[in-house]
């Protein structure tokens, strides 16, 4: 089965003080066939103090980059790492593929809901 994309969910987690914001951000690997392969579940950020308005466009900005290779790392390594997290789960896809994948970013709540841009 062949990833046809990537793309990273962005959540708003609650956070202990009311002027901060934090999220999470999964990254996934969307196969042809619409499942979805679990790449990173373990990245996210806040900000002090929150921003009134969270602009979808600066959201996935920043859930892309938080995603991304961590500054000073390897970059070939890291998309190597997540080539074999697919190996791993019977899926071949080389490292050059996955980052030349489109990338999309979901928000991960509703219109009306906290938090919601």
């Amino acid at each position: 089965m062949e990833v046809v994309r990537l793309e990273t969910t962005v959540r708003r987690r609650a956070h202990p003080h009311p002027d901060h914001a934090s999220f999470s951000a999964q990254l996934d690997a969307v196969l042809a066939d619409g499942r979805r392969i679990v790449l990173l579940d373990d990245r996210g950020w806040s900000e002090s103090p929150a921003a009134a308005d969270h602009l979808p466009d600066d959201l996935a900005f920043t859930a892309r980059t938080v995603v991304g290779p961590d500054e000073g790392e390897d970059v070939a390594g890291y998309w190597g790492s997540l080539a074999r997290k697919l190996d791993e789960r019977g899926i071949a896809a080389e490292a050059s593929a996955l980052a030349a994948l489109p990338h999309g970013v979901v928000l991960g709540w509703g219109e009306g809901q906290p938090g919601a841009p």
